[in-house]
């Protein structure tokens, strides 16, 4: 049954790129995120990001991803009394719809969709007096979904994009924290 299948998906996606253009890649880069919470200050914090994505279709084409990421955000209270530093460690699946600009060997693009953000791992560094004042600070959400929107450029094999993320919902709903995020990504097709 899993030849069938896996004959299948290979016959699918033959068809597609046969009709469409279509490109598989690698890709990595860094991000800034930063998590706004209710009454905190918040600063940004660089992380990394590094995957793999496809792109199926010419002008209009569709994008899915998979990539790992780290996140996070560093905050503190107003009276610097308070401080803490949070890092995720996130799977990360967009599925973006984009439109291209040019000739294949340089062009534009601009893209926009849903991400879905799988939550693998989370480390915490909290001041003891901020975990003695707020006892159910943390309690992280596994996954979410967001959305992500950007433009990028391709030269030859090479691809560029520059994204911002955010979220349809808070990641700990206690303290209305919200992670925004921006993207730099460098990538390179190898089909």
């Amino acid at each position: 049954m899993k030849k069938y299948l896996l004959c299948a998906a290979l016959l699918i996606v033959a068809s597609i790129s046969a009709k469409a253009q279509f490109s598989l890649g690698i890709k990595g880069g860094v991000n800034f995120s930063d998590i706004n919470t209710n009454n905190l200050n918040s600063s940004t914090v660089a992380g990394y990001q590094a995957g793999l994505f496809a792109r199926i279709g010419g002008p209009i084409y569709l994008q899915p991803e998979v990539y790992v990421s780290s996140t996070g955000g560093k905050f503190e209270s107003n009276d610097d009394s308070y401080s803490g530093h949070v890092r995720f460690t996130n799977l990360n699946v967009p599925l973006l719809l984009g439109a291209r600009f040019g000739p294949n060997s340089l062009n534009f693009r601009v893209m926009a969709g849903p991400v879905y953000v799988s939550n693998l791992s989370t480390s915490e560094s909290l001041s003891q007096n901020f975990n003695n004042a707020y006892n159910d600070f943390g309690h992280y959400k596994n996954s979410t979904l967001g959305y992500q929107a950007g433009f990028g450029v391709d030269i030859g094999a090479i691809t560029a994009d520059l994204r911002y993320q955010g979220n349809f919902s808070d990641i700990d709903q206690s303290y209305g924290q919200r992670q925004n995020i921006w993207a730099l990504s460098v990538g390179f097709k190898i089909l």
